[in-house]
């Protein structure tokens, strides 16, 4: 992955520097959009208002920042940071760019193979849901069952994206969804033994 530079060959306007953090032994993996630009600037994932953020609702599940940071996997659909979107804020990975880094996610994936996948914002849950609304995915049961919510042997629980720019977990309906995901997460941990 750090050394990729296909998008760049197919003309794509990336800024090449795959974004991750973790290790093999990760129980945990999350996966999100792709790197944004303060991502880029300090080389991990999550690491502005949306990790902050995203770290508050894993905390809820009982998770330390520090130590996830250390002993589970962060990575994204795509690895590089995309650049700007014309309209402002960071561009969404086109299809052919998901196509192009997806060998690189299947590795990481079948490497790690986390017990866990959160997929964070509505790029990385179409991974596992398709093109479900997040009202129907985020703490809904009957999308990841206890009986059969695994998925390739890993539960999947899937987290809107925490952006400041988003306003979809302002929403009170909305912050009930990602407490029931939260409880999932919490109780998937609790039976990792994390």
């Amino acid at each position: 992955m750090d050394g990729c530079r296909l998008c760049l060959r197919a003309g794509y306007e990336i800024f090449p520097r795959a974004i991750y953090s973790g290790g093999v032994k990760a129980e945990v993996m999350i996966i999100g959009q792709a790197p944004g630009i303060t991502e880029k600037e300090a080389g991990r994932p999550f690491n502005a208002g949306s990790g902050t953020r995203l770290f508050q609702w894993l905390a809820a599940a009982g998770f330390d920042e520090e130590d996830f940071r250390a002993n589970q996997y962060m990575t994204a659909v795509t690895k590089c940071y995309p650049g700007k979107s014309r309209g402002g804020g960071d561009r969404v990975p086109s299809r052919a760019e998901q196509v192009l880094c997806r060998p690189y996610l299947d590795a990481e994936i079948e490497l790690i193979d986390p017990q866990l996948i959160l997929p964070v914002g509505r790029l990385a849950i179409g991974l596992f849901f398709g093109t479900a609304p997040l009202t129907e995915v985020i703490g809904r049961e009957a999308f990841i069952p206890a009986e059969a919510g695994r998925i390739d042997g890993r539960w999947v629980v899937p987290l809107p994206h925490p952006s400041g720019a988003s306003r979809w977990h302002q929403l009170p309906e909305n912050r009930r969804r990602i407490a029931r995901s939260i409880r999932k997460i919490k109780s998937r941990r609790l039976a990792l033994g994390l």
